[in-house]
């Protein structure tokens, strides 16, 4: 039988080396999951939601989504996943801006509105986009670029 000796430094380098390599895997598993797509180009596009919670207010005031919606507001945690679910880009929401429901004039101060968050984000290329605020269920993001590079959504669709 061989006896195995212990030995205070021998145990201290043992751990330390081990730290060592444990703490270089740690990174290279971070970096290394970013690895070949950390050199994507990305693309500067406009996220818009349009939450539909028809409020009797100015046209561009702050605003916030109400009812089933209240989690859309100023500060509130956003990331953009691409299908697989991986971050593309993540924040904090602006206040919103209230639109108007209608594109005619009602010729009255207040008028039924939607409250619209517009986020600017650097995006790389997917197949797809979704949006996940507050840790919500995802909203799908459709592509629009009528007024500029956006990914468009409405709430409820």
């Amino acid at each position: 039988m061989t006896r195995l000796s212990w030995h205070p430094k021998a145990a201290l380098a043992a751990l330390l080396v081990g730290a060592a390599g444990a703490a270089s895997a740690l990174l290279a598993g971070c970096t290394g999951s970013a690895g070949p797509r950390s050199a994507e180009s990305r693309s500067a596009v406009t996220v818009r939601v349009l939450v539909r919670d028809i409020n009797i207010r100015p046209v561009g005031v702050d605003c916030a989504g109400t009812g089933a919606y209240t989690f859309f507001h100023n500060r509130a945690p956003y990331r953009i996943v691409d299908p697989a679910g991986e971050v593309l880009a993540a924040g904090e929401l602006p206040p919103g801006t209230s639109v108007p429901t209608f594109e005619e004039d009602l010729e009255v101060e207040r008028v039924p509105t939607y409250c619209e968050f517009a986020v600017p984000v650097e995006v790389a290329a997917r197949g797809g986009y979704r949006l996940v605020v507050d840790d919500r269920t995802p909203i799908v993001l459709t592509r629009d670029d009528s007024e500029g590079p956006a990914l468009v959504a409405v709430v409820p669709s």
